[in-house]
């Protein structure tokens, strides 16, 4: 089955599939809210490590900032060698300096914390009458989401980006060499949101953090939204960097996206799997997560 980019071309088809019955769903992945998590404290701006920015802690740079989680630096192999070409080669990468990674997808409130604050879209993205708070944001572009870490970074005062693809796999991975961070196998086992993920389909995003973080703290690396990363789009690993750092293209039109989304098959939210789509496209399908440089 070949696989084509969600635009806003969508269509009946979306319309159709957003409308069916939701009942049967388990209660935690239909969206409801979990137990909040414990508060975590802001930081402000300062120079040097700070005691809790250490690896696996948890912080936020803000009240309404992303709560943020430290990634450790390592090693691990990134794509595949089996018959998915655009994953091939399979590649040792090198994370050298740790860095932070937001433990959920970039929710509707954080978004509109933006807004609210001037510096992003005046106008709320369309939500499908899904529901906003702390589901993931979308119908966002490449674009939008660069405004999205701009500010941060002026209001913070810490440097916020997009993470590289190589990046985001290590990220999803946690160690892991299966899959998925949980095993080799997705279908039915209500792990992640998508079309086959349980005995039910959701047919729409879910509030982050309703399925299980994986060993690193971070949620929904599988699936829920697409999730755009920094990269120009490559049709394979070749030439890539072993030192995970960004790949720029003196043509870069599409983009890079990783996790799969509630739409997709299971096969397309495996940690290696790849797409790519316009930078200019909005979807119900895709969102982001960012990454915080570490002093």
């Amino acid at each position: 089955m070949s696989i084509k980019p969600i635009s806003l071309f969508c269509g009946i088809v979306c319309a159709g599939l957003a409308g069916l019955a939701l009942s049967a769903f388990p209660a935690a992945a239909m969206g409801q809210t979990p137990a909040p998590d414990a508060p975590i404290p802001a930081t402000a701006p300062v120079d040097g490590v700070k005691a809790e920015h250490t690896p696996l802690s948890f912080f936020k740079d803000c009240e309404t900032c992303p709560q943020m989680v430290v990634l450790p630096e390592g090693d691990f192999i990134m794509g595949s060698s089996d018959r998915h070409h655009v994953e091939n080669p399979a590649h040792p990468v090198s994370i050298s300096q740790p860095f932070a990674m937001g433990r959920y997808e970039v929710t509707f409130d954080e978004w509109i914390a933006c807004m609210d604050a001037g510096a992003c879209d005046d106008e709320v993205p369309d939500d499908h009458e899904w529901g906003l708070g702390r589901r993931p944001v979308i119908n966002v572009t490449w674009w939008d989401a660069q405004t999205y870490v701009r500010w941060l970074t002026q209001s913070t005062g810490h440097k916020y980006r997009l993470p590289s693809e190589a990046e985001w796999e290590y990220a999803a991975r946690a160690g892991t060499t299966t899959a998925y961070f949980w095993g080799d196998e997705a279908t039915g086992l209500n792990t992640a949101n998508c079309r086959d993920c349980g005995p039910e389909i959701s047919h729409q995003t879910l509030t982050v953090g309703s399925f299980e973080a994986n060993a690193w703290g971070l949620y929904d690396m599988h699936g829920n939204v697409w999730e755009w990363v920094a990269d120009c789009w490559f049709p394979d690993h070749k030439g890539a960097s072993a030192n995970g750092t960004v790949r720029i293209s003196d043509k870069c039109r599409e983009r890079q996206m990783r996790s799969g989304s509630w739409y997709y098959f299971s096969k397309n939210l495996r940690s290696s799997w790849r797409f790519k789509n316009d930078a200019r496209v909005r979807s119900y399908g895709i969102g982001f997560r960012v990454v915080r440089v570490l002093p």
